[in-house]
């Protein structure tokens, strides 16, 4: 098996709930299976508030098997 793993961090909102770059998420996982790769695990640690204007930070590490 042929694995790669990545790592991205999603922005939370300030005002409200969801992530404001799930679009980057979705680029990447699109991105991987145009690579013949498929999801395969995803772990997440949240980091907290960065300071004023900014919501919390959700590291999320993708690993990706070749399918």
């Amino acid at each position: 098996m042929d694995y790669k793993v990545l790592q991205v961090v999603l922005k939370e909102q300030l005002i409200g709930k969801g992530s404001k770059n799930l679009g980057e998420l979705e680029d990447i996982l699109n991105k991987q299976a145009a690579q013949g790769y498929r999801l395969h695990t995803i772990s997440t640690t949240s980091s907290g508030s960065k300071g004023f204007g900014g919501g919390d930070r959700i590291q999320a590490t993708l690993v990706f098997e070749r399918m």
